[in-house]
């Protein structure tokens, strides 16, 4: 893996940026230790997201990165923010990155976006994309219709350019996976949910711990933006009204702000975003444990097979 001599990180480590949770407190410390921490712009207007641009470098003088969602309704003023505050390095996604690639490079900003298919693989390195990050629907909240493990080896061999692996990495043996398929590097977001640093509800952290492999469904398939989250009464309320052809106008009322309902607490009635994966997810524990456990066992299964094979 060799993400991490392109962003200057010790690890080949990108934490996702995950809407409503990834401020500048996890940021840091994932940065901190070793890897890249973003910002997320999800939940988040283009001001509050230049205070934890401001926050996240009394934290860390490590490289960091900010996660643009395209769809935001700011998302010019985010763009303006985003190359006035000097940030050196972006992720962005949910939407057409090509009219903002020329201010982002003329900023001198190493530009890395997430992808779902070859088709867009191909574009973002023509546009001039650094590297990119492709997400397959093992992952937690919006997914994509292509697994990460299947489609990996087609993302790679579809570009120079290089590929990170985002979506079901919680352990050193699945970034090896990674690697073995052609990825340069991985994007861990639901792995890094329980941890300390993590800004959300206890409630939150206690419902992934608390939960089974099996308490994981999608919803929103009706409405074409199918998301993964843990099974509540929100979630079976939601499958119920798609299942049964009900009104969508009740499923997006009952939808909205669900997210940032679940990170202030509400494990009930919010949208609890989660990828596949929850057998690793057993205790709270720092992010510098959580990164150091990742490479201890990706370093041991890597000899493993070089010393066996």
């Amino acid at each position: 893996m060799n993400i991490n001599e392109i962003l200057n990180i010790k690890y080949p480590i990108i934490q996702g940026g995950m809407a409503h949770i990834s401020k500048a407190s996890l940021a840091a410390a994932v940065s901190n230790a070793g890897g890249l921490g973003q910002i997320a712009s999800g939940g988040f207007k283009a001001e509050e997201v230049r205070e934890e641009i401001k926050k996240v470098r009394k934290l860390t003088d490590k490289p960091f990165g900010v996660n643009v969602v395209l769809m935001n309704e700011d998302v010019e003023d985010l763009v303006k923010v985003i190359i006035e505050e000097g940030v050196e390095i972006i992720t962005c996604g949910a939407g057409n990155p090509a009219p903002f690639f020329e201010k982002w490079l003329d900023a001198g900003i190493k530009v890395i976006p997430v992808i779902a298919n070859v088709k867009m693989a191909k574009k973002v390195e023509k546009l001039g994309a650094i590297a990119l990050v492709f997400e397959g629907a093992e992952a937690g909240g919006h997914i994509g219709s292509l697994n990460t493990f299947a489609e990996l080896p087609a993302i790679k061999d579809s570009v120079n350019i290089p590929v990170i692996g985002a979506g079901g990495v919680y352990t050193g043996r699945q970034m090896l996976a990674a690697e073995i398929l052609g990825a340069s590097g991985v994007q861990i977001g639901t792995r890094l949910l329980t941890a300390e640093e993590t800004p959300v509800h206890e409630n939150f952290k206690r419902a992934l711990i608390e939960a089974k492999d099996s308490d994981i469904m999608v919803t929103g398939i009706r409405t074409k933006m199918p998301t993964r989250v843990l099974k509540n009464d929100l979630a079976k309320k939601l499958n119920e009204i798609e299942m049964s052809g009900g009104d969508l106008d009740e499923f997006f009322k009952l939808a909205k702000g669900s997210g940032k309902k679940a990170v202030e607490g509400d494990v009930n009635w919010g949208s609890i975003y989660t990828g596949e994966g929850l057998y690793f997810l057993n205790k709270i524990g720092s992010v510098r444990e959580i990164l150091d456990g990742l490479m201890k066992e990706y370093e041991e299964v890597k000899k493993y097979f070089k010393e066996n094979l």
